[in-house]
């Protein structure tokens, strides 16, 4: 036995509703039980809709609506009324989402009251409705989304076959958007003059609502414009004004396939919609204008052209997360220098407003015009810092802002980066297997903040196959995240991702901010903190069999005034030695680095440059670092005693590394030393 005769045996009818056609199909006992006629076919919804009390079919939708949403079960009790509005029997309707489709079944509820619908039933769903309405059109953030909205729109006891919304723009009027209308037949009322002959331009004169209550009617009072009206074959239409603080902004038409006689409750429950739909359209113009403002102003932060560097492979990203208009003080810029080189500028205004946005466009310009004038990074910076603390003096004393800023110079043919940094986050480097450090670099003071302020340039060598990182802070501490935390979050997303493909690698680290990933990982700070995001990724392309064997190789230099620049020695080696495979020989490479860093400071008055290199495959690799300065007091062996503080490197040197020496180089000295490395005992059972 089939499973309709067994539904059909208890009383059961099957129905589906699909929501994307606005139909619904029945069987036989359906039909009879929801009052239509002609048996087992398929109804437009309106027909449905009349059978239906009118509050029950806002229900109705709403449970539809839901179980669309979540992929439940709708189920709602209906009043099925008659033509006198009296209700004939209850029935309980149940429908699964199946795809696009709703499908389930109706049967009869025995032992319930009827009764017309009294006046406080019509008042309760009138009341329904008109909250309902408010809240979906109050969700609808573009035009296209409150057109569709109020093509949907289910009014108690009558609703349109079709409707238009007119805007008016000087004195024409234009149709923004319809629904269930034809849209060649459209055109003839598009572009119309406000003196026309048709309602919707009258009411767009007169500001006040046109009701017609039947095709002679129309054809009576507008007969100019009733022969192209006449093929859509409606009845009834109600023209009313879309009034937003006093001022006609257009009108909406609703257009009835049955008659509507447009009694008092029916035009105020037309008049209210017409207010809230004047409303959302109102909010909507602004939100589109606010984006479209959004755009422009992106489009003009981001270069003219795509980033590309002979030799180099680029790929970079600008993600506007914070203000009201998603625009704010992050850009970046390729420059083409006069000398033939490259330059990379990432940047970060204070703010997220439309005047951190300005600042940056002058400061993008500035910057450009420094570059081309052939200046060095550090020249550059200062120029820049002067020219927006200048702009500071200029009206703004009471709105002074700074800027971080990251300058790099490259020169693709030796692969080498002059950089200088002003307040901005420090760059980091992938090595060619994986291996991902920060590089530490020296810096100065954000733009702006002195006026006449020095920024240090810093050579960098990029080794083929190596990937450079350049970003806003946004990219490290969005998500409650501080330095450490967001650089470890970065290093992991650089070192797993794929190096040979710089499009991915540079989506992988925006979708670890702030795609799904990113609220699995947050930060230890309390609050989930959004900021814009400019990153830029540069890779060196590999040269023939130079990258057959990757070489690490990390340079720092550490100032006399700055000892705690000892400690980021010390994290750049770890990172360097990340899978070394002697903790011991770690732990000696890393207690000789401290040493040498430490006597440059205490013995002489210059700086300490440290340059570490791994090279060879892993199990026989070799570690050769040097640390320079330029003094000419050159070394020598002491005998320290039991309770001498100092005097032990040299002897550390000759215990703990391989091999070591001390080479003059004519403006100063540098002292080296090896490691080979040494695979661990093999286990013995």
């Amino acid at each position: 036995m089939r499973t309709e005769d067994v539904l059909a045996a208890v009383g059961y009818g099957l129905w589906q509703w699909d929501e994307s056609t606005g139909t619904v199909t029945v069987d036989g006992r359906a039909a009879r039980l929801l009052g239509l006629t002609g048996g087992p076919a398929t109804h437009r919804s309106s027909a449905v809709r009349a059978c239906l009390h009118a509050a029950d079919y806002v229900a109705l939708s709403g449970a539809v609506s839901l179980a669309i949403a979540e992929g439940t079960v709708a189920d709602s009790m209906l009043r099925v009324v008659g033509v006198d509005g009296a209700v004939q029997r209850t029935v309980r309707a149940r429908l699964r989402p199946q795809g696009p489709l709703l499908s389930g079944t109706v049967h009869e509820v025995r032992n319930r009251s009827g009764g017309g619908p009294a006046p406080a039933d019509r008042r309760r769903s009138r009341e329904a409705f008109l909250l309902d309405a408010g809240r979906a059109l109050a969700e609808a953030d573009s035009t296209a989304e409150v057109l569709r909205v109020a093509a949907t729109l289910s009014m108690p006891g009558f609703s349109p076959d079709g409707l238009a919304v007119f805007g008016v723009e000087g004195d024409r009027l234009s149709v923004i958007g319809h629904h269930g209308q034809n849209s060649a037949a459209d055109a003839a009322f598009d572009d119309l003059s406000l003196t026309a002959d048709y309602p919707a331009a009258l009411v767009a004169r007169t500001g006040r609502a046109v009701y017609v209550p039947s095709p002679e009617v129309y054809e009576e009072r507008f007969p100019l414009s009733w022969p192209a009206v006449a093929p859509y074959g409606r009845t009834s239409w109600a023209y009313l004004p879309l009034t937003v603080a006093g001022t006609t902004i257009g009108a909406w038409m609703a257009a009835f396939r049955e008659p509507v006689e447009f009694t008092p409750d029916e035009r105020s429950v037309l008049t209210t919609v017409a207010r809230m739909l004047a409303q959302a359209l109102s909010r909507a113009h602004v939100h589109e204008s606010e984006r479209a403002l959004s755009d422009g102003l992106q489009r003009t932060m981001l270069p003219a052209r795509e980033p590309g560097i002979d030799g180099m492979a680029v790929a970079a990203r600008y993600v506007p997360t914070g203000g009201g208009l998603q625009v704010g003080g992050d850009w970046y810029d390729v420059i083409e220098l006069p000398t033939g080189r490259t330059a990379i500028v990432i940047g970060d205004v204070q703010g997220h407003d439309v005047r951190a946005a300005g600042l940056m466009g002058q400061l993008r310009i500035a910057l450009r015009a420094y570059a081309a004038e052939g200046h060095g990074p550090d020249a550059v910076l200062s120029r820049t810092s002067r020219f927006l603390a200048g702009l500071a003096d200029e009206g703004h004393a009471d709105d002074v802002r700074f800027a971080t800023c990251l300058y790099v110079e490259v020169d693709p043919a030796a692969g080498t980066l002059d950089l200088a940094r002003a307040g901005h986050p420090e760059p980091a480097i992938r090595l060619g297997d994986g291996t991902t450090i920060i590089r530490r670099t020296e810096g100065g003071l954000p733009l702006g903040v002195e006026p006449d302020t020095d920024y240090p340039t810093t050579r960098l060598a990029l080794e083929p196959g190596e990937v450079l990182l350049v970003c806003t802070d946004g990219l490290i501490e969005t998500g409650g995240h501080d330095l450490d935390t967001g650089w470890q979050r970065l290093c992991d997303v650089l070192e797993s991702g794929p190096a040979d493909d710089l499009e991915e690698l540079a989506d992988s680290l925006v979708r670890a901010v702030h795609g799904p990933a990113s609220h699995h990982t947050t930060g230890p700070l309390a609050d989930r903190r959004e900021d814009d995001i400019a990153l830029v990724l540069l890779r060196r392309d590999p040269d023939g069999p130079t990258c057959a064997v990757p070489l690490r190789r990390t340079v720092l230099r550490v100032a006399q005034n700055d000892p705690a620049g000892i400690r980021a020695a010390r994290g750049d080696i770890h990172a360097l030695l990340h899978d070394w495979t002697s903790p011991d020989q770690l732990d000696s490479a890393v207690l000789l680095v401290s040493e040498l860093i430490t006597n440059v400071l205490v013995h002489t008055d210059a700086d300490a440059a440290l340059t570490a290199e791994v090279s060879g495959m892993p199990g026989t690799r070799r570690l050769h670092i040097q640390v320079g300065d330029s003094s000419d007091e050159m070394p020598h062996r002491r005998s320290p005693g039991e309770m001498a503080s100092s005097g032990r490197g040299l002897l550390l040197m000759q215990e703990l590394a391989d091999a070591w020496g001390v080479d003059p180089d004519g403006v100063g000295k540098s002292i080296w030393f090896e490691i080979h490395e040494t695979r661990p005992p093999a286990a013995t059972g």
